[in-house]
């Protein structure tokens, strides 16, 4: 497989589209963030978006969550069109969000923040097993459980605010830049973590900034710059291709 340019035909990939972008343009006011973009998510991949501030890439995330309504251009996950749907709406159709910034709430405990990310689930049994999963894959976060969010650390924080998207039973995680901030170090363990998350089911729309960082665990990539997509292919090929690095990815 070979990287390619935005007009070429997609590389081959496995499966039918969980999650369908086409023609996507967001605007703020007068300013388009988002221009004519389409994109796919097959089932069990992590996808990637890779490029840099400013390059639309959390837009469209929040496009996809729905708290933003696009321009023009269609989002299909599963079959269904979702574009233009209430948040809650989009959370209960198995998408959830682990926004830029974390967006925890520092004066609740870690238990009450996973709490809400649960919050449309009415199966006591399910959440409690989501729960021991989240607890598993973070154990810090068993570790303070009762302790105020507002009080941890930066990768404490990114580390709840992954397991609190889990909690909604996602059939497709959105994770919008959760290396952002963090020690080298925490920023492995993040990315090790969002592959033990795919590896047990869930299917990953990864948004990045850390472009190598995310290749390196990423089946697929899109890389975005100004708002249009300008590159997609396999992910090794991107991150192994020299031009492209210094060209896109700040090699």
């Amino acid at each position: 497989m070979s990287a390619q340019t935005a007009d070429q035909p997609w590389l081959a990939r496995t499966g039918e589209p969980m999650l369908e972008i086409a023609n996507l343009s967001v605007f703020y006011g007068n300013i388009a963030a988002v221009q004519d973009l389409s994109l796919d998510v097959r089932k069990g991949e992590i996808v990637t978006v890779v490029g840099s501030n400013g390059a639309g890439k959390s837009t469209t995330l929040r496009t996809i969550s729905g708290l933003i309504k696009p321009r023009k251009g269609t989002i299909t996950f599963q079959g269904d069109q979702i574009q233009g749907k209430k948040g809650n709406e989009v959370v209960r159709r198995g998408i959830c969000h682990s926004p830029e910034g974390r967006r925890i709430f520092p004066r609740m405990t870690v238990d009450e923040n996973l709490d809400l990310g649960a919050f449309l689930q009415n199966d006591k049994a399910a959440v409690a097993a989501e729960r021991d999963r989240v607890l598993e894959l973070f154990p810090r976060l068993a570790e303070r459980i009762n302790q105020k969010a507002g009080t941890m650390s930066g990768g404490e924080q990114q580390m709840l605010a992954v397991g609190r998207a889990m909690m909604g039973n996602p059939t497709l995680l959105l994770l919008d830049e959760p290396s952002m901030g963090l020690a080298p170090i925490l920023v492995d363990l993040i990315f090790d973590t969002i592959e033990k998350i795919r590896d047990q089911g869930t299917t990953i729309l990864l948004v990045e900034q850390n472009a190598l960082a995310a290749l390196r665990i990423a089946d697929y990539a899109y890389v975005m710059e100004s708002g249009h997509l300008k590159l997609e292919g396999d992910a090794k090929q991107l991150s192994r291709d020299d031009a492209i690095v210094r060209a896109y990815l700040g090699g």
